[in-house]
């Protein structure tokens, strides 16, 4: 290791150029690159590795060893592995897939100084500090530190779309950033994270004053659908850990409260790892898709005649008299993985840092697992800053946006109100000091969303080619408030995260479009037609709906015209409304626009009589 990185030092010394540039360019081609020969056998060799993207034109090898074998290793093929043995076992015989090379994290107290006397193993069973507080996973930054970020962003890239185990799992894929010691032997991943980003293209263009930049984290696009897959993998694979020699700790099953996602995921990993799960759901306040889940992978489900604050007590109780290991985000395991969803951003961008970030916020642990993640990659200089974070709460459960309404004075639970966004429904949140913590030190927004405003933002991007959970709805219903107020702007990049798959909410969309939803315009509903099977009454329904759009075939709008028209007839938006310069008047009453309650929208862009 100390042979390795001299080597690396002096030729850094010789160079002026190598990793000293400033880290956000034009272009990335002038970013120096250094190739070290990897003195730790399980991290990434760069000459023994695919090709780099063809951004990373510098290569500057290390040591003559590297230098003499670059060009042959680029040439070889991999070898596939015997026909009998799995990726697993794949694993263990490679020398490159076992041991920590020195890098290490353990328990501390929540926000405690670097030079804290009270730290814990992740091996110990422990969820509170001594004084009752939360804790938080550290690593040993100096052992990391010891590669500089160009070494970090292109192992991470080189592993990307794998099948080699575990690095095929965007969470694991950083793993020398998540649970370094753990042997890949007792990892338990179904190949979660690696989701998409969705460019909300039309959403930012047509909805939100024309931001280009405008982007979607489907976190939900999981293997549970959700994003608590990617926390429920390093919290599960942990307990693998424990259970196995040679630890044999007498754990007896693993249980979580939850409000529909936390339970899934956790049901699914402990399934894939023959561990019991045990979920405490409250009673009619989740989704049947939710419910289901844990059903059918074989959990132990207890439909509980309480609130999910009250599951949470419960649980706590019986972890505390039962060998049940918990998994609430009390435990800070689940954090780690969580936070990769940060990196992998950070990832999708090129390594550029976006300006906002706005997160759904519930129990807000995932709030300060995005600030962990874009922190670390901040102090490892893998970029050189940090985004700003949002957090979007319901107004129905609102504890965190009232207290940032007050100045951040006392903190005060709520009783959480019935909300279409279930899994945010939390009024009493575990990780309130963390968000705190994480809002403030990005200087950070927090807003909130009436059931109307969640609803139809959720049914506006839904317009637009997403399929959004009503979490996301909250999300976004927060992205219109602020570019309203002109907090974000046009050309600010922008992430909306979305934290589950829509076809976990169903029942609230099919309300929602049956306009059954009580004292709620439902602006966006769209119910199907019922026709007779003639098709005379097929032609009239349709000519009837195509109305606004046959009149534009006609008046020889411009693209530009004809997509601001279309969108003012597909939603009503009030942004296009604005834009629109095209309008005649009604050549019978001299009506300007918007037009008498007579004119068809055909007459707004062609004149026409009342």
């Amino acid at each position: 290791m100390a042979s390795a990185v001299s080597s690396f030092l002096s030729l850094s010394s010789s160079s002026d150029r190598l990793d000293r540039v400033p880290f956000r360019e034009s272009n990335h081609n002038n970013r120096g690159i250094a190739k070290l020969s990897s003195p730790c056998p399980h991290l990434w060799n760069p000459t023994d590795s695919l090709l780099l993207r063809h951004r990373r034109a510098a290569r500057i090898c290390c040591s003559s060893t590297a230098a003499s074998s670059s060009g042959s290793n680029h040439q070889q093929l991999k070898t596939r592995r015997p026909a009998e043995e799995n990726i697993r076992e794949e694993a263990c015989r490679r020398d490159e897939a076992t041991g920590s090379c020195g890098f290490s994290a353990c328990y501390v107290p929540f926000n405690a100084p670097a030079d804290t006397a009270e730290t814990y193993s992740l091996d110990d069973v422990v969820y509170r500090s001594r004084s009752g507080g939360l804790l938080d996973v550290r690593h040993g930054m100096t052992a990391l530190k010891r590669f500089p970020g160009s070494y970090w962003r292109d192992l991470f890239d080189s592993r990307v779309g794998r099948t080699t185990w575990p690095y095929g799992s965007g969470v694991w894929s950083k793993k020398e950033f998540v649970l370094p010691e753990i042997d890949p032997d007792h990892i338990v991943s179904l190949f979660e994270g690696n989701s998409n980003l969705f460019w909300a293209e039309r959403l930012g263009r047509d909805h939100l004053g024309g931001m280009p930049d405008l982007w979607v984290k489907h976190c939900g696009i999981s293997h549970t659908g959700s994003f608590k897959d990617l926390g429920m993998t390093v919290l599960v694979s942990q307990v693998n850990r424990l259970c196995r020699a040679p630890l044999n700790r007498p754990i007896a099953g693993v249980g979580c409260a939850s409000t529909g996602d936390t339970s899934a995921a956790l049901s699914a990993y402990c399934a894939a790892a023959g561990i019991p799960a045990i979920v405490f759901l409250p009673t009619d306040r989740i989704s049947l898709a939710q419910l289901v889940q844990p059903i059918a992978n074989g959990a132990t489900v207890l439909s509980i005649d309480t609130d999910f604050d009250g599951c949470m007590r419960l649980i706590r109780e019986v972890t505390a008299e039962l060998p049940i290991y918990l998994a609430n985000s009390l435990n800070s395991l689940r954090l780690e993985g969580q936070k990769t969803a940060a990196i992998e951003i950070l990832q999708q961008f090129d390594w550029e840092v976006p300006d906002w970030v706005i997160v759904p916020g519930g129990n807000l642990g995932n709030i300060y697992a995005f600030y962990k993640g874009f922190e670390m990659c901040r102090e490892l200089e893998l970029v050189d800053r940090m985004p700003r974070l949002v957090c979007a709460q319901a107004a129905n459960a609102n504890p965190l946006y009232l207290h940032y309404k007050s100045g951040w004075a006392d903190f005060k639970p709520v009783i959480a109100a019935d909300t279409f966004a279930s899994a945010i429904q939390i009024g009493d949140p575990v990780s309130i000091d963390r968000a705190i913590f994480a809002l403030k030190a990005t200087d950070g927004i927090v807003e909130e969303a009436t059931e109307e405003e969640l609803m139809d933002a959720m049914s506006l991007a839904d317009r637009t080619g997403m399929f959004a959970c009503p979490h996301t709805g909250v999300a976004l219903a927060a992205l219109f408030k602020l570019r309203e107020r002109g907090v974000i702007g046009t050309n600010d990049r922008t992430i909306v995260v979305s934290t589950a798959h829509g076809l976990k909410f169903t029942q609230s969309k099919v309300a929602y479009h049956s306009n059954e939803i009580a004292n709620m315009a439902c602006r966006y509903a769209n119910p199907p037609v019922s026709v007779k099977a003639s098709f005379g009454a097929v032609m009239d329904v349709l000519k009837k709906k195509l109305d606004g759009k046959l009149g534009l075939l006609h008046v020889g709008l411009s693209e530009d015209e004809l997509r601001l028209a279309t969108a003012l007839v597909d939603s009503s938006s009030a942004e296009a409304l604005g834009q629109l310069s095209l309008v005649s008047d009604c050549v019978s009453c001299e009506t300007a626009y918007p037009p008498c309650a007579k004119t068809s929208f055909s007459a707004i862009f062609a004149p026409t009589t009342c």
